[in-house]
């Protein structure tokens, strides 16, 4: 009887393991919250079988899984599918991040149409995050088993679509419907939310923290990293830093610290020197901001993505944080 766990983190992955949870734990590593969404084809393709024309790290769901680790399943070239069938009992452990709950949402809807697959599989829904905790303390951990309803199925197929969906309005919609089939679904839909310009600054909810936090006195980017991570868990350490620096590298800058170039992608060394060393400060602009008195996006052209929204100045969704309400461009 070979017992699988398939966490939403690669972090809470590790500390499963250690913990001796299951046979065989792997932990899952896409990040959906920054950055543009891998298309349909690549997500296809990262759960495949690999291949030979395949080898690079990222580009397959168990090239960052030592192959010891998986021996008594198989090996790392196997696909999600085929790893799945070979187990007797399956666990999919999400964590209430954001992030986690749309790992679980997509892999639910991956293997919504394999009800062989189904059959063996419950999930696992922690209401703090596993790599948090010891693996003495996980060990210990007895959480309910949810079944994989067909309630359940639709709902995380409607919440991954709607991620990905070139709007955020069927997310926002989402947040008028019941969603306790996944308990932690509602809470991450809103975060996220909060994560497009607020209507006022034309920051995100992190964003804006970050000023707040220096307009508080801390000055130090790994502390506010730190501080970032435990008070909103929306975006990691390097998701947090590339926020930051575009902050500080823009046309109309709100923080100040940094040298005035950044440093190739490609120097390691520089940029962890600039994130450790360096000592933060509002800009004159960055402080009417953080006040609430001038907005970023009037100042600065934006460009980037919200699940599967383009987010630019002539097409700038935006979150009302007081009517808690989603304001279209």
């Amino acid at each position: 009887m070979t017992s699988l766990i398939l966490a939403t983190s690669d972090l809470a992955g590790t500390m499963l393991q250690r913990a001796g949870r299951a046979d065989v734990v792997i932990g899952l590593t896409p990040r959906f919250v920054c950055g543009a969404l891998p298309s349909q084809a690549e997500l296809v393709s990262l759960l495949e079988q690999r291949s030979a024309k395949r080898r690079s790290r990222g580009a397959h769901w168990l090239g960052h899984v030592q192959s010891k680790y998986i021996a008594p399943v198989g090996d790392n070239s196997l696909g999600l599918l085929e790893f799945c069938e070979r187990c007797d009992s399956i666990e999919l452990w999400a964590d209430p991040r954001p992030n986690d709950q749309l790992v679980l949402a997509w892999l639910l809807d991956v293997l919504r149409p394999h009800r062989h697959i189904l059959s063996k599989l419950v999930v696992v829904q922690t209401d703090a995050e596993a790599a948090a905790h010891g693996s003495a303390s996980l060990a210990q951990w007895r959480l309910p088993k949810l079944t994989v309803t067909d309630e359940r199925l639709t709902l995380a197929s409607r919440a991954w679509h709607a991620y990905r969906a070139s709007t955020p309005e069927s997310c926002f919609d989402l947040l008028m419907q019941d969603l306790s089939a996944i308990p932690q679904l509602r809470a991450a839909l809103i975060a996220l939310l909060e994560e497009l310009p607020g209507r006022d600054t034309g920051l995100g909810a992190t964003e804006l923290r970050m000023l707040d936090l220096v307009a508080e006195g801390e000055t130090r980017p790994r502390v506010l990293s730190n501080e970032l991570d435990r008070e909103r868990g929306v975006f990691d350490f390097q998701e947090t830093e590339l926020i930051l620096d575009g902050l500080v590298y823009c046309r109309s800058p709100v923080l100040a610290g940094f040298p005035a170039e950044i440093e190739v992608p490609d120097d390691l060394k520089a940029r962890d020197s600039r994130h450790r060393d360096s000592r933060l400060s509002l800009t004159d602009f960055g402080q009417d901001v953080s006040d609430r008195e001038l907005d970023f996006s009037q100042y600065n052209p934006i460009h980037r993505w919200w699940g599967g929204t383009e987010l630019t100045n002539d097409r700038l969704w935006r979150w009302d944080a007081e009517s808690r309400a989603l304001v279209a461009p």
